[in-house]
């Protein structure tokens, strides 16, 4: 591992004892953050690989995204303007029956050169063909918790014929790999579309690998309706008794919820990822984040897959969280910056299994981001904290290192070609898009 020293630049720490720290330097060695010192380590126990001057950039740390679909890059604007029911069923399913394997690497790799570019350490994937995300993922030099999506249910519904047994294997082979930046989780679709069958079996093989359950949960009242009238409980009961919240849990959306269920989210310690651009541009049904925490439910922040959010840009869905929550309480200090970063770093690091990020502390991995506040949208820099969260952008990311290695360098992707990346990505979304598609499945609420 390199030795990397940043002179010279304030930080965002997300520390409660010294939250702020202006003009330090921050020495990082072996992975890990060795100092956040107000004076340049002394040369007889530090010498850097590499300087960078942090003047005018602010140090944060770096983003989590823990709930997307990586891949779905490759159908980003092919599914406009359209409900979510028939967003699905006529266009996003409609897709992935064309999907092949490689098609996955290369859309996963697109999502890996916008996500280093907007400051992201590491996300949580649930897709298909996931051997390909993992190898995405490995010349990229991000961290990720992995999922292979399954449905649970005749293999001619599977992509690529994939059940249980295929992402239990995919798990087993691929987590811990990378140098340990790849974790992976089971990855059943949700109660709506996997019979309890499913559901049981995938906490069963999630238990004995020792890794967690990514699903999509709870998602509108309709969704609880229905599970009420199939299963004679609603969503989350129906996890419980199928034995899924008996390991960790990782929930997207978790939409409709009443208090027991906030309750029993907090007792079995599950982890909601909140992804609210996609709400707002398919006009779903949404939901404060406040009574979550509040019933003590974790909660961590996504972008959702880039066919519903168009992009993964977190800096925006720290912005849009922030603002949602002060208009929903109709309360300008609803959701203080400070609770905001935290969700999404800190929060999401943790969700991931990545507990020793998310703060610029001695000892945490060094998983951080440098954003350059020289432009007129920082000026003045009365709260550089809450310019992150209101007023950055991913062109504001100078630099990006995970793990203690450079994969943004002024600007420049240090890990992968981005130029062929977007041509190979491009042109096999239009192979994708442009054939004589089958519906293999149909949503239903």
């Amino acid at each position: 591992m390199s030795r990397i020293l940043i002179e010279h630049v304030d930080a965002v720490t997300l520390d409660p004892d010294r939250p702020l720290a202006t003009d330090v330097c921050l020495a990082l060695e072996d992975g890990r953050i060795l100092a956040v010192a107000g004076e340049r380590p002394h040369p007889a126990r530090f010498v850097p690989d590499e300087t960078i001057d942090g003047r005018e950039l602010l140090a944060l740390p770096a983003l989590w995204n823990a709930h997307c679909h990586a891949a779905m890059t490759l159908v980003r604007g092919w599914a406009e303007d359209l409900p979510f029911e028939r967003w699905l069923n006529e266009r996003i399913w409609r897709a992935e029956s064309a999907l092949e394997a490689e098609d996955v690497y290369w859309g996963t790799a697109l999502a890996c050169c916008e996500m280093i570019r907007a400051g992201v350490a590491g996300f949580a994937d649930h897709y298909f063909h996931m051997d390909q995300a993992a190898r995405a993922v490995e010349e990229s030099g991000l961290r990720a918790l992995l999922a292979w999506c399954f449905f649970g249910r005749d293999r001619s519904e599977e992509v690529g014929g994939a059940g249980l047994d295929e992402s239990a294997a995919f798990a087993r082979r691929w987590h811990g790999q990378a140098g340990g930046r790849i974790r992976t989780a089971l990855g059943p679709h949700s109660p709506y579309m996997c019979p309890p069958d499913a559901l049981r079996g995938a906490g069963e093989a999630a238990r004995a690998l020792g890794v967690p359950v990514h699903l999509h949960l709870a998602e509108s009242d309709e969704q609880v309706r229905v599970s009420r009238a199939t299963h004679g409980r609603a969503p989350v009961a129906h996890l419980e008794a199928c034995g899924v919240l008996e390991g960790p849990t990782l929930a997207a959306h978790c939409l409709a919820l009443d208090d027991a269920e906030l309750a029993l989210l907090a007792a079995r310690r599950v982890t909601v990822a909140r992804t609210p651009k996609t709400y707002l541009k398919l006009a779903m049904q949404d939901a404060a984040i406040r009574p979550l925490l509040a019933a003590g439910v974790r909660v961590a922040l996504g972008s959702d897959g880039p066919a519903s959010s168009s992009d993964l840009n977190l800096l925006e869905v720290l912005r849009l969280v922030g603002l949602l929550e002060k208009g929903r309480a109709r309360d300008a200090a609803a959701m203080p910056v400070a609770e905001i970063l935290r969700l999404a770093c800190a929060a999401g690091a943790e969700a991931l299994g990545f507990p020793a990020s998310g703060r610029l502390v001695p000892g945490a991995a060094a998983d951080l981001v440098l954003l350059d506040t020289r432009g007129p949208h920082w000026c003045p820099r009365h709260d550089l904290a809450a310019g992150a969260v209101y007023a950055s952008h991913p062109s504001d990311v100078r630099h990006l290192i995970v793990d203690g290695r450079v994969l943004l360098r002024e600007g420049s992707l240090t890990t992968l070609d981005e130029a062929r990346i977007r041509a190979e990505a491009e042109r096999r979304a239009l192979r994708m898009t442009g054939q004589e598609l089958a519906r293999v499945r149909t949503y239903r609420g």
